[in-house]
């Protein structure tokens, strides 16, 4: 009951809170330097729409974690599960700052992207277990590094901050990664690879816009 408690209030949180870093924001270190050479509007509108992706990414980063915390029995991997959604907290907030500071919002089917990441992932670690629960968790890594890596080729060459918050980002990412694979992961089947980039193509999408 206590841990369906905390996944209610994680769920909560995630969704309808403003969030708080534990980690100084990247984008801070080039903020002088960015407002010296100010985004065009057209530019920020698309910065803003890729941040806005990248928090929804995050939004599931958090939905994922807190399921698989969920399913697990092992004590060690729920408490690494927990750890991992921790530190995607510093990137909900980054990301959230720096829309603000682009004129954007977050997007309006938050609620509905947690749902469904939370599914997945509870999915994952009742009917495949710990290996594979965490063979997920490097996969969807993977794919969010691979991701990052885009927004960095698309963002504005000028938009120092958000460049700086993606690229850190990016090496978290690959980093809960190389952890999970250390933990015990799995290899997943080609067909659910393939199936997670077409849900990740579908949400990136939508996102972009909503």
């Amino acid at each position: 009951m206590d841990t369906l408690i905390s996944s209610l209030d994680s769920a909560l949180r995630t969704v309808f809170a403003p969030h708080h870093a534990h980690r100084e924001n990247p984008g801070l270190a080039h903020e002088d330097h960015a407002l010296s050479v100010p985004l065009s509007d057209t530019e920020k509108r698309e910065a803003a729409a890729l941040m806005r992706v990248n928090h929804v990414g995050e939004v599931c980063a958090q939905a994922l974690y807190t399921a698989q915390a969920l399913a697990t029995r092992d004590p060690a991997l729920r408490q690494h599960f927990i750890t991992a959604c921790e530190e995607e907290t510093d990137h909900l907030a980054w990301t959230e700052e720096r829309l603000r500071e682009l004129g954007g919002r977050t997007s309006l089917l938050n609620p509905l992207w947690y749902a469904g990441a939370f599914g997945i992932g509870l999915l994952a670690g009742k009917l495949g277990g710990d290996r594979v629960s965490l063979g997920f968790v490097v996969e969807t890594e993977r794919q969010v590094e691979a991701h990052l890596q885009s927004h960095l080729e698309k963002l504005p060459s000028h938009d120092h901050a958000s460049r700086a918050i993606v690229a850190q980002m990016k090496n978290d990412e690959a980093r809960h990664a190389k952890e999970a694979e250390l933990a015990g992961a799995t290899l997943l089947p080609a067909p659910m690879q393939s199936a997670m980039r077409w849900m990740a193509k579908v949400m990136t999408t939508v996102a972009h816009r909503i």
